[in-house]
């Protein structure tokens, strides 16, 4: 009975529009009380602190900073040329154009929705000059913002490892070869695309020429090369290296000659506003995943899952579902804080690898973005376009099954998730 006004309580907070880390710790604290554990309260703020307390945890408002300083100081003009110096000659070339600019993001910003929204404003108009349907330039620009958040430097990689005491590092090598996999099933879905509907090829760049932009863009582009390789060689910690992110990219804007007080202003007041709004949320998370533990919530359900028969393959299907369905319809962080402390444990109970378990996560939530009815991402594009929203999303359909494909690849061939942190010996 306790439980069922619980839920009432929470669903009338929600429909009155309280924040969800709000509404979360207030449900929390009442779970206490239901449960007669109001004596284990007098822990909680110490364990709040435990929670957020991570050296790994300060690398996240440091990439959050470096990808705002990035997007305000010129590095997106320098890698939409340098990809259009790449692709563009090529059969439906600013398609490819817009997927290797998406890779490029990725290394630099990590956001899904920050990729969507700057290529939006700068690609969708130039497919539509250039002859392609106004429905086909966003859905490709959709989906291959999804690409952000699974190359590092990785935001929602971050969040995942600290909710579960997982090497922030080894997610981030993890998720190189699943985010390259992605791109490429992407390039050759548009390839084919390109064919059957005799997409047109750009203009020939002159080597020479191309070679230039390739000069102008190396502070963009050795900004990513930077982070992983010193993380990969251990030279640098993820906070470290995340610190040295924001320098470079400070200097890449003073190069580019964009960099204002200005726009260092806003980009710190961005930032702020987004880690706060994070680690509240993880704070809240902190009194949910201490009653869990005293209750052993996730050993109770691992066991209620096996006994019904979800064990092994089938509970990664559920999985992916659980948080596919979650990606449509709530934000990455909210979607993580909910669900990966009640869902994750028990597949790792089942002796599933956390580090893989993790790049899986990641994969469905940004599919979710991408995913009518209320992807969030396609929302974005449309705005950002003024393209009707389910036009995109009926163009955006067969990159959405290209993708679910290679989803299900990584879900049950966890080698290509787990070689690369092997072979640095990240994990064992």
């Amino acid at each position: 009975m306790a439980a069922i006004a619980i839920l009432i309580f929470s669903i009338f907070l929600l429909l009155g529009g309280a924040v969800l880390a709000h509404l979360i710790g207030a449900a929390s604290i009442l779970s206490f009380v239901a449960a007669d554990r109001l004596r284990f309260l007098a822990a909680a703020p110490q364990r709040i602190i435990a929670h957020v307390d991570l050296f790994s945890i300060m690398s996240m408002p440091l990439f959050i900073l470096a990808g705002e300083i990035m997007n305000r100081g010129g590095v997106t003009r320098a890698l939409l040329n340098l990809s259009m110096g790449m692709m563009a000659r090529l059969k439906g070339g600013l398609g490819h154009v817009n997927i290797l600019t998406s890779v490029f993001f990725a290394g630099i910003s990590g956001s899904a929705m920050a990729d969507a929204a700057s290529v939006s404003n700068t690609l969708v108009p130039a497919m539509r000059k250039a002859g392609y349907s106004a429905s086909y330039a966003g859905a490709i620009t959709a989906a291959s913002s999804v690409i952000g958040p699974i190359i590092p430097p990785s935001i929602v990689m971050i969040f995942y490892g600290a909710l579960m005491n997982t090497s922030v590092a080894a997610l981030f090598v993890a998720g190189i070869l699943p985010g390259l996999l992605m791109a490429l099933a992407l390039f050759i879905a548009n390839a084919w695309m390109a064919h059957r509907y005799d997409h047109p090829s750009g203009e020939r760049i002159p080597l020479r020429e191309l070679g230039r932009r390739f000069v102008y863009a190396l502070p963009a582009t050795v900004i990513p090369a930077i982070i992983l390789s010193g993380i990969v060689f251990g030279v640098m910690t993820p906070t470290e290296a995340a610190g040295v992110a924001v320098c470079c990219a400070i200097l890449a804007g003073v190069f580019y000659g964009e960099m204002t007080f200005g726009k260092l202003f806003e980009s710190l007041e961005r930032t702020a506003i987004l880690s706060g709004s994070i680690f509240i949320l993880l704070s809240a998370v902190a009194i949910f995943g201490y009653l869990a533990g005293i209750e052993q919530i996730p050993s109770k359900l691992a066991q209620m899952l096996i006994n019904l028969g979800f064990e092994g393959w089938k509970y990664q299907l559920l999985l992916n579902a659980v948080f596919l369905v979650a990606g449509m319809f709530l934000e990455v962080p909210v979607a993580l804080a909910l669900l990966v402390p009640l869902l994750v444990p028990p597949g790792l109970a089942m002796g599933m690898d956390p580090v893989h378990l993790g790049i899986v996560i990641v994969v469905n939530l940004t599919l979710g973005i991408v995913t009518p009815p209320f992807g969030a991402a396609l929302l974005v594009v449309s705005t950002v376009s003024g393209t009707p929203y389910w036009s995109i999303a009926r163009a955006a359909a067969p990159f959405l099954l290209v993708q679910l494909v290679v989803l299900t690849v990584l879900t049950f061939v966890p080698d290509i998730s787990l070689l690369l942190p092997r072979l640095i010996g990240f994990v064992n």
